[in-house]
């Protein structure tokens, strides 16, 4: 008999802002690195090529994370330059600024869907892996174009489609089994996959000389057990999803995800190639 108190209850997963961790809990970097840093910053010199990041330049770099974009930008402005990190995780700019402090590396808590800096601020704004979790990316582009000075570049990186980025994409199918009420949640990563949606975007923000570009690299695990290991501990949206599960469901969820990777399997390593759209505009 289906009676209330036979049906399961729904497991709710309780994201904490940008989806990276819970309020209250510090981000692991290291973790965050094995998860998704080794093989973002990979993209990273095409981002900040694509918005013309030159010395002594005031760089804004939206949605930054552990300053994975901002440590390059960094190296690249040199001493009379600045960079500035906004995230909507207070978690997320503490661990950047305890990785890059100094005074060229101003780390903000905010909100990209509303900048707190005055039009024309800076030389460039870069988004790495940011702008496909923004409710409204229009408006995080509209704000990006806003705090651009006259005739500068803003440039982000966003996830191709699925199965494009295996390393990414089977995750979020099978833990959507077990969590349906999040199924869009789980596959936001993945909104803006569309490369002709992003350029549309770009232009109804008021740019112009706009490209988007695919980009594909390579990332190689030890082992299956070296790529699963950052999930049982990292930030983000999908490791907190498995994460809610009961031990035997995480655990079905885990040889299911090893199933289907290991068409990827060479020699007991994981071999996986990822694809990213860069879009960029200018001002």
């Amino acid at each position: 008999m289906d009676t209330p108190e036979h049906r399961e209850a729904p497991i709710r997963v309780h994201f904490g802002p940008g989806f990276h961790a819970a309020v209250g809990h510090p981000i692991d970097r290291t973790a965050y690195d094995r998860y998704v840093g080794d093989w973002s910053r990979l993209f990273v010199p095409t981002v900040l090529a694509a918005a013309e990041v030159a010395a002594a330049d005031r760089i804004l770099d939206v949605a930054t994370g552990p300053g994975e974009a901002a440590a390059l930008a960094l190296s690249q402005v040199g001493p009379a330059g600045l960079v500035v990190g906004a995230d909507i995780a207070w978690a997320m700019v503490d661990a950047a600024k305890r990785r890059l402090a100094g005074a060229r590396f101003r780390p903000v808590v905010a909100d990209g869907h509303a900048l707190p800096f005055a039009d024309g601020t800076f030389d460039a704004v870069l988004c790495q892996l940011g702008l496909m979790f923004f409710s409204d990316p229009a408006q995080g582009l509209h704000e990006f174009r806003r705090v651009l000075r006259p005739h500068r570049r803003a440039a982000v990186c966003v996830i191709a489609a699925p199965e494009h980025a295996p390393m990414l994409g089977v995750l979020p199918d099978i833990l959507s089994q077990y969590l349906p009420d999040q199924r869009e949640v789980l596959h936001l990563m993945f909104a803006l996959a569309d490369a002709e949606r992003l350029a549309r975007l770009f232009a109804l923000a008021g740019f112009r000389e706009i490209t988007v570009m695919r980009e594909t690299r390579e990332h190689r695990f030890a082992s299956f057990d070296d790529y699963w290991a950052p999930i049982e501990d990292a930030p983000g949206s999908l490791p907190q999803a498995y994460r809610a599960l009961p031990d035997a469901r995480r655990q079905a969820v885990r040889e299911e995800v090893r199933t289907r990777l290991a068409p990827f399997e060479v020699d007991g390593r994981l071999v996986m190639r990822i694809e990213m759209l860069i879009g960029a505009g200018r001002a």
